[in-house]
């Protein structure tokens, strides 16, 4: 079988046939099914990818990651760049600083974002491996020639005389077979089918065969994901990393679309960035911005009620919900947004300017509300839309548009003291407050 046609693009980039020769001429033939998973991925906005007579034209979004269609192959990479990435990703996550095999950034260009994410945790685990892994005492009943335990006396009485010399116990022996190494196993395992790297597979498939000889297979989901949240402790704060990591996989991974009609499986790897970024501006902004109080997807509660006497459906009213929110002393002092879309090179969506606009019109007269967009453009600088009164001219608000510039910000992030630098609390209070510190 011929190896597939590979099309690499970057996020937020479109491709035509008439204007790239990549995909002229492509096809994905008369299969129903890749018709199917071509058009789901589109119309849930994952990845544009449409059939025109001169080959395909593919358009990417926020995903990014691998799709297999037939005999085509889509690589959506990132634009931020392998080692910046990572650095951030590390950061946003709470990911061990751990040396990384080979590589890093030739096999972000080769195998795209995923591949990132799984060597990280090949690090993970084989230093999870190598300091001993965590065991739990577990409940074991056996029948015992020489007792252990607790002599289980109701199943002895219910037991004939003399029927055999031992005994039944009930006994808590240590086992490294519990719920997180489990989880552990089935992650190392799901990376393997992930990643296209043959030495990154050796060493997962390693690594998997070592956890095997103590550790029980389990189907790996995110309802056992939430049952490992609800059992994590302090006990298990080495795991952290590589259960972060493995979460991640699962929800990029994808065996089908929830909800379609017809199961339609997805042979590849598409992780949203948008994710990535909130995660990421959340954790900046809490660590460095001292005497105010962060709520994310905080919820307008009373901004939007229906008439009395006009809500036929008996419907909620509808509750906005900004991405942050910045408290100080109860009172919110600043509505943000986490927009992974550069606004510097591209338009502003007008859904997204609505959104905001309902975010400031919330707050007193003249409130604002900021959307923060990536860029690698060191001359970005922030925007401000007004928000006027059409009859009188006054305004009513303000939308700000303001840059997170990347390299700057993995600079701060790279290293994690104990006490914020001064550099660190000045750029997030300008990212959340607007404050020209520096």
């Amino acid at each position: 079988m011929p190896p597939p046609h590979q099309i690499v693009l970057r996020e937020w980039e479109t491709l035509s046939p008439d204007t790239d020769e990549c995909v002229a001429g492509l096809s994905l033939g008369d299969d129903s099914a890749l018709e199917g998973l071509a058009r789901e991925l589109s119309e849930r906005g994952l990845l544009g990818v449409a059939q025109l007579r001169s080959g395909l034209q593919v358009r990417a979004t926020s995903f990014v990651g691998r799709v297999g269609l037939g005999s085509v192959e889509i690589v959506v990479s990132p634009k931020i760049p392998g080692l910046t990435l990572l650095h951030l990703l590390r950061y946003a996550y709470g990911l061990r600083n751990l040396e990384l095999y080979g590589d890093v950034e030739h096999a972000f260009q080769r195998g795209g974002f995923q591949e990132l994410l799984v060597s990280q945790l090949a690090e993970e685990a084989e230093e999870l491996v190598a300091r001993g892994l965590r065991r739990e005492y577990q409940l074991r009943r056996a029948t015992l020639a020489v007792p252990r335990g607790r002599i289980d006396f109701q199943t002895l009485a219910r037991r004939r005389p003399g029927e055999t010399a031992s005994l039944p116990c009930q006994h808590h022996p240590r086992v490294e077979d519990c719920l997180v190494n489990q989880v552990l196993l089935a992650g190392v395992r799901l990376a393997i089918r992930v990643t296209q790297e043959v030495a990154l597979r050796a060493r997962l498939q390693r690594t998997a065969a070592q956890l095997a000889d103590a550790v029980s297979d389990v189907d790996l989901s995110p309802h056992l994901l939430a049952r490992l949240d609800r059992h994590t402790s302090r006990l298990t704060t080495a795991y952290q990393p590589a259960v972060a990591l493995i979460e991640l996989l699962v929800t990029s991974q994808g065996t089908r679309f929830e909800g379609a009609k017809t199961p339609i499986p997805l042979p590849g790897f598409l992780f949203d960035m948008n994710h990535f970024f909130q995660a990421l501006l959340g954790r900046f902004l809490r660590d460095n911005i001292p005497g105010y109080e962060l709520k994310e997807q905080y919820m307008l509660k009373d901004m939007l009620a229906y008439a009395a006497g006009y809500n036929p459906l008996s419907r909620r009213a509808p509750r906005p919900r900004p991405d942050f929110v910045v408290m100080r002393q109860g009172h919110p002092v600043a509505m943000v947004d986490a927009k992974y879309r550069d606004l510097w090179d591209q338009s502003l969506p007008e859904h997204m300017l609505y959104q905001l606009c309902v975010y400031a019109l919330s707050r007193e007269s003249g409130g604002t509300a900021t959307i923060l967009y990536p860029t690698l453009h060191e001359e970005a600088s922030e925007a401000r839309i007004n928000i006027r009164e059409p009859v009188y001219g006054g305004n009513r608000g303000q939308v700000v548009l303001r840059p997170v510039h990347m390299a700057r910000l993995e600079r701060l992030v790279a290293t994690a003291p104990a006490a914020p630098p001064a550099a660190r609390v000045a750029y997030a209070r300008y990212l959340a407050l607007g404050e020209r510190g520096s």
